[in-house]
């Protein structure tokens, strides 16, 4: 019986992850290939292999490839700290917009954009880090107190603040008109525009908080069993909350820097690779990276044709795949 659960586990295993691995490469593809100016996958393929001086090689690498690339490393940060998140608060509601780091993030980044427009952009970043913790903070004691935190706490207290801080927002926005269509078109989420300066920007600590969560992976697994199990498995829950809050605080906060706030991955993604192949999250971490890279890109390739050949903001795409997901595991309690 246990050979027959482990093959059947290997085997699920090996689909989502062949699965997620098409998904993704066929989206990059798309994302090369689609656009206002349409370009042959043959021609996507030389270009890419190939360096020459035609129009088509130089949309691909200058335009479409970062953004590309952008795409596909925030989407797997997103994931991935929605699955951190999930584990340290045992909630499957648990992800950066419900906890509201990324509105947090959005204010932060919006102060240091309307105060300091000289700054450079990777200096906002330490913004939208900050802002990060601070709206975390926030709804993680709203969310915890009388009684400890359940599903339906953590999402009423995750969309007040959100609907707080969003509310500053717009009222800083208002004030200051000079930067107004930027900004609200970068508060809906989007990742078109973006550069290989953001690419630069992005990797490296995309690289420092995936490796932060393979080396936490085996704990989270633990933690995820409920408080009392990790402390008689001889775990220092302090250590791996806290790990684990510097871990999404640079994840969400370098994401919504780059590209905005872009919601739902993080719900998502780690609900289903965890419904697919189960909850040890050295299996779950990387697989969140590669389905929440997979989705975002595919979102960002829908979001081309909803005013096309104008661009809109991916941010729409997810909401409308998003929000219905997360009405569906509110309505059954977080199970």
């Amino acid at each position: 019986m246990n050979q027959n659960h482990t093959s059947l586990h290997r085997w699920k295993l090996f689909w989502t992850t062949l699965t997620g691995a098409v998904l993704l490469f066929s989206s990059f593809v798309a994302s090369l290939s689609i656009g206002a100016y349409s370009i042959d996958f043959q021609d996507v393929l030389s270009s890419l292999i190939q360096s020459n001086e035609t129009k088509d090689a130089a949309i691909i690498q200058t335009i479409r490839l970062p953004r590309a690339v952008v795409g596909m490393v925030v989407g797997a940060c997103l994931a991935i700290a929605g699955a951190v998140m999930q584990s340290i608060t045992n909630n499957p509601l648990a992800s950066p917009q419900i906890f509201g780091v990324n509105a947090g993030a959005s204010l932060m980044v919006v102060v240091g954009v309307v105060l300091f427009p000289d700054f450079a952009p990777g200096t906002l970043i330490y913004f939208a880090f900050l802002g990060a913790a601070l709206g975390g903070m926030v709804v993680y004691y709203m969310a915890s107190t009388g009684g400890g935190m359940t599903p339906v706490k953590l999402a009423l207290a995750g969309i007040t603040v959100h609907l707080f801080l969003s509310s500053l927002i717009e009222g800083i926005v208002l004030f200051n008109e000079t930067s107004t269509e930027d900004v609200l078109f970068w508060l809906a989420g989007g990742i078109d525009g973006r550069n290989w300066g953001d690419v630069q920007l992005l990797v490296p600590w995309f690289l420092m908080g995936f490796i932060l969560a393979l080396v936490i992976a085996k704990s989270l697994t633990i933690l995820s069993l409920g408080d009392d199990v990790a402390k008689g498995l001889g775990q220092n829950i302090g250590w791996i909350r806290g790990a684990s809050a510097v871990l999404v605080i640079i994840l969400a906060g370098v994401s919504v820097a780059v590209a905005g706030p872009i919601g739902f991955i993080g719900l998502m993604i780690p609900n289903i690779v965890k419904a697919l192949v189960g909850s040890d999250y050295r299996i779950v971490i990387p697989l969140s990276a590669l389905l929440g890279a997979a989705l975002l890109t595919i979102a960002d390739v829908l979001s081309r044709f909803i005013a096309f050949p104008s661009e809109s903001p991916v941010g729409i795409v997810t909401a409308l795949i998003g929000a219905p997901f997360f009405l569906y595991l509110a309505r059954k309690g977080g199970r």
